[in-house]
Parts: structure tokens; sequence; C-alpha cells
């Protein structure tokens, strides 16, 4: 079974999120999308099989999204996406892609309503937050 993460390894929420897949018994395609960013087919697909729109995967932090006046609601969704093709760093990540579905794993534990097994065992994330507890119980 085929699970892909896209992937920043400078990103805590990425990272988090490529460890619970990790110990959910997978090895998944790591793509590291700042250094192979998707086809505008590919990102296109994507954002449909999340049902979100190009606007909603904007990321605003640590990106140009303020310099580009990317807030303003004149910019169209293929506007958007040409924006984020000439700057990957502005698509929201991680985006996992599974057999069960895919999902904008923000926060991580998004990842778990995809994963073939759910069923992790206990984990930490890498900020002290309880994801799954000693039982096995998903803290909310």
């Amino acid at each position: 079974m085929t699970i892909t993460i896209y992937h920043n390894p400078a990103c805590g929420t990425s990272r988090n999120t490529l460890a619970i897949i990790r110990q959910s018994g997978e090895e998944p395609e790591v793509i590291e999308y700042l250094k192979n960013p998707p086809s505008r087919e590919k990102l296109v697909g994507l954002i449909a099989a999340m049902g979100m729109t190009p606007r909603a995967l904007l990321r605003e932090k640590g990106t140009p999204y303020a310099e580009l006046g990317l807030g303003d609601p004149e910019w169209s969704d293929d506007e958007i996406l040409d924006f984020m093709l000439a700057h990957p760093i502005l698509i929201n990540r991680p985006i996992v892609v599974s057999p069960l579905g895919v999902v904008l794993a923000r926060p991580s534990e998004r990842v778990l309503d995809i994963l073939p097994n759910p069923d992790i065992g206990p984990f930490t994330k890498e900020d002290g937050e309880v994801v799954v507890d000693a039982g096995g119980k998903r803290v909310v």
C-alpha cells in the first residue's frame, strides 16, 4: 500500500506527520515539495481530492503571501495556482495521499483518518503534545 507525503523537513507539523505514518507501519514515499514541486495538474488533483480551493491551501506564515498581495480576493484560482507553482513555499503542508484519501495534515493527527492502520500506539509530538495516549486512545 503506497502512502505519499508532500513534506518539508524544516516543518514540525510535517515531521510529526511523517513520524505518525512510520509508526503506523508504513514507509511512505517522501516528496520534498520545495525541491520537487508538483506539476500544475498534480496540484489541481490534490486540491480537488481534499475538497478545498487553491486559496484554502495557501500558506501565509514564512512565505511571500503578504508581499504578493495574496490576501486580496481579486486573485482567481488559476492565478493562485500560478503563484504556488512559482513559489512552492506557498503550498501548505504536509499533504498526505493514501488509498483511503488525501488530507492536509494540519494538525498532524489528521493523517490518522486516512491511514490503513490508525492504531499506532502511544504517540507524542515533538513539542510534547500527546496525540495517542498509553492506552492507544486518541487525545482530542
